[in-house]
């Protein structure tokens, strides 16, 4: 549990219809070899003691007792097993006269709670009219074989940690079924009064059709609601009269399916819930209002304090999609909102004009294929794209090579400035040694570069387009005054590792030999600024040997910007994502100069041009960071240290 994860599970036993003791036994041993497993919320169909197609044998006095029964056998068992699990099952149950299609929350020997269906279908196939009452929000104490159980729908079962421990803050809400299904489902207000996780006991028949439908809306509804939806359905075993269940259990975390059960297959699947994750969310999004004066009861239930297995995937590259047929579709999507962000720009300032820095390298040549595609958007002749290369003293012959080959074939301006003349003569007025290839002998280059694209667009009456993508905002990988200003920066919401594939899905769809031949090669050249001078024609000033691998920096930003990760749980799940790739001690290195940098440089994003916000993660200071340009660093250096040892 710790680092915010709560394993949990969702299990689908074989039942008997109406055989309470078959189906008892084969939900204690589910529960058993879920708690072998650790989970700590376990979820079991509705009704799974008695089978929901039982029919008018709910009538049957013998099937209610032989319920009661068997949850207290169940609830024997949880405590017999030593384990904190809490544990929902479906029941029948008779109160005041009334039956009722309850959900009992079971832990160490204690049933803690009875939570009653509240919608009830009465058409096509099902009749649950005929059976049952509808269950009420409001909480009556229930004597239960002499001990006074909290029964209603408005109730909220809280996890507490044992003295001295530290737990996650989960808050569990409980529907069942149909529930789910409605337009006003009770997890609207259950999260409203701070559920971060719903369980639903369910006997969802299958139809054809119905599998996709059912998996869109408990996804969704956990994105909805900023919560865990843990869904358990009835499987084999079931009655096949008029009906089949297929079992199709999931466990969704804020809009992500963490796991699912095949189809007709009984068995329980597993997942851990970021409860942690779940709670900044929730905090950062204001439009989500919880109420802790809600007028439900808080039940507590008690977890011991214990490191969690991680199952859950992190994917390497959070910013790219991992199915090819999405990273596609994601790819024009992205160019066209770059390209419509800056169509819109040039159009409301009446230029026909656009100028930019065209170095050969990856960045300049994502923001050409942008503004390309602006000046499509507008019908403006693409001759009125002004690509400027400004080749010093770091400058190769391919990079040079591939911008020229590049705006040639794109049909844009090409203008050429070489500013080794320039830049030395302020080496001389400042008293540089150039010599000395320091910082000042870089950032001198790229300031340089700026001044010569700002002074093109005020004579042709354009606009600069600035290159820098998200990656380096985040680490500061630019000069300040220098590549790091522009007019707008149609780069500034992409990350390096996007940035790779946003050009080469333009290279494999344009239709043309000769831009694509050029596109590849860019992307097979080093990233670098070109700053410092080649040896053998070749770059040795390589980004990434200095700063670090991009695809670390991209997932360490992301994680701790999106989900909010503190240092020790970025590490852990960073270690879980790139073994084999990297070593721990590697990964932590990196991480290190991430925070430092990231802090450090926050100076150069509090002044940033305008640009568009392309994806969840954004470094502007106008919509996304707020944030101090001296705030300090040390309290997550001094996690970051702790790690090291």
């Amino acid at each position: 549990m710790k680092d915010g994860f709560l394993k949990v599970a969702c299990a689908t036993p074989r039942v008997r219809v109406a055989d309470v003791d078959f189906n008892t036994e084969q939900i204690c041993a589910q529960i058993e070899e879920a708690v072998g497993k650790g989970a700590k919320i376990i979820v079991f169909p509705e009704l799974c003691i008695t089978g929901y197609t039982c029919g008018d044998l709910f009538y049957q006095e013998e099937l209610l007792s032989g319920s009661r029964s068997a949850l207290r056998r169940l609830a024997s068992f949880t405590e017999k097993q030593g384990a904190d699990a809490l544990v929902f099952v479906g029941l029948p149950l008779e109160v005041e006269g009334k039956l009722y299609n309850c959900a009992a929350a079971l832990q160490s020997g204690r049933i803690l709670a009875f939570i009653p269906k509240q919608h009830l279908p009465n058409y096509a196939e099902f009749n649950e009219v005929r059976y049952f009452a509808r269950g009420e929000e409001e909480m009556i104490p229930l004597l239960f074989e002499g001990e006074e159980i909290p029964f209603g729908a408005g109730l909220l079962l809280c996890a507490q940690a044992e003295p001295g421990g530290s737990v996650p803050p989960a808050v569990v809400g409980c529907e069942i079924c149909e529930d789910v299904w409605v337009a006003e489902a009770p997890n609207i207000a259950l999260a409203a009064s701070g559920a971060n996780i719903m369980v639903n006991l369910s006997a969802s028949n299958e139809v054809i059709g119905k599998e996709t439908y059912r998996r869109e809306l408990i996804t969704n509804t956990s994105a909805r609601l900023i919560a865990g939806y843990l869904y358990a359905t009835a499987g084999e075993g079931e009655s096949t009269q008029d009906a089949v269940f297929s079992g199709h259990n999931m466990i969704a975390d804020n809009g992500h399916l963490l796991a699912e059960s095949r189809l007709f297959q009984n068995g329980i699947i597993y997942g851990e819930i970021d409860v942690n994750s779940l709670n900044l969310s929730r905090r950062r999004n204001t439009t989500c209002v919880t109420s802790p004066l809600s007028p439900y009861m808080r039940i507590p239930f008690f977890l011991k304090e214990e490191e969690t297995a991680l199952t859950r995937e992190y994917g390497k590259h959070p910013f790219v999609p991992e199915k090819e047929g999405d990273l596609e579709k994601r790819c024009e999507e992205i160019l066209l909102m770059q390209s419509q962000g800056l169509k819109s720009r040039i159009a409301h300032i009446h230029t026909q004009r656009a100028v930019l820095g065209l170095s050969g390298g990856l960045d300049s040549t994502l923001a050409l294929l942008v503004a390309v595609r602006a000046f499509d958007l507008l019908g403006l002749s693409r001759d009125g794209i002004l690509a400027v290369t400004m080749p010093c003293f770091g400058t190769t012959d391919r990079t040079y090579q591939n911008a020229c080959k590049m705006a040639k074939a794109l049909g844009v301006t090409l203008k050429e400035v070489n500013i080794k003349e320039a830049v030395s003569l302020h080496f001389r007025d400042i008293g540089q040694d150039p010599e000395k290839q320091d910082v000042t002998f870089e950032n001198a280059q790229a300031r340089e570069r700026t001044q010569v694209l700002m002074d093109l667009a005020n004579q042709c009456g354009g606009l600069v387009v600035g290159t820098g993508d998200l990656s380096e905002l985040a680490l500061g990988w630019a000069t300040y005054n220098g590549d790091h200003m522009s007019m707008y920066g149609v780069n500034a919401g992409i990350p390096k590792t996007l940035v790779r594939h946003l050009v080469s899905y333009y290279a494999n769809t344009c239709g043309d030999t000769e831009l694509s031949a050029v596109l590849q090669d860019v992307l097979h050249t080093p990233v670098s600024p070109e700053l410092v001078a080649p040896k053998n024609g070749e770059i040795v000033q390589k980004t990434e040997d200095l700063v670090g691998p991009y695809e670390l920096h991209d997932f360490f930003l992301y994680y701790m910007l999106r989900c909010g990760f503190p240092p020790r749980k970025l590490y852990r799940i960073a270690c879980r994502s790139f073994a084999g790739a990297y070593e721990k001690e590697t990964i932590l290195k990196w991480m290190k100069v991430f925070y430092r940098r990231f802090f450090a440089q926050q100076f150069k994003r509090s002044c940033l041009p305008d640009g568009p916000k392309i994806g969840s993660v954004s470094l502007s200071p106008r919509t996304d960071l707020r944030m101090p340009s001296d705030a300090s660093a040390a309290l997550w250096l001094k996690e970051v240290e702790s790690l090291e040892g």
